[in-house]
């Protein structure tokens, strides 16, 4: 097939420049730095896997109900500080994307405190949610970090 029947057929261009990028592609890929290896879009278990190790040792001192890592769900049970036993909380921690940002984390957190024998729910201060995502941000961070060195 010569080379103007190539252009002149759409599908066969398209495979050729597919082709062509993937070999293009192949022969550099001995010259990627330590870094691209430790990139922040992990993905081997569905969600960005930085993120989810991360959450996994925040929430650590509680129970889990729920870890799934393909939809990037952690749900802990409920945990009563041996220090207060009449409070308890519980934690959803929900990864939304495969990158490690910011916005790819959302927690939430209920409370409960102990009133005549019965749990009622009480309101979770918005400063401890956001210190969660904090936490579990700077852990995420630190394990890219290590990753690269």
């Amino acid at each position: 097939m010569s080379a103007t029947a190539i252009f002149r057929r759409p599908s066969t261009l398209a495979l050729a420049i597919i082709a062509t990028t993937g070999l293009v592609a192949c022969s550099s890929a001995g010259d990627r730095t330590e870094a691209d290896f430790a990139a922040s879009q992990v993905t081997t278990i569905g969600v960005n896997s930085y993120l989810w190790r991360a959450s996994l040792e925040t929430v650590s001192f509680a129970p889990l109900l729920q870890a799934d890592s393909a939809g990037g769900v952690i749900v802990t049970d409920w945990y009563a500080n041996p220090e207060n036993p009449s409070e308890r909380v519980k934690v959803t921690i929900t990864i939304l994307d495969q990158d490690l940002r910011a916005d790819a984390l959302r927690v939430a957190a209920s409370r409960q405190v102990s009133q005549g024998g019965a749990w009622v729910d009480a309101p979770v201060q918005a400063a401890t949610v956001q210190r969660l995502e904090d936490i579990i941000l700077t852990k995420a961070r630190e394990l890219r970090r290590q990753a690269i060195s």
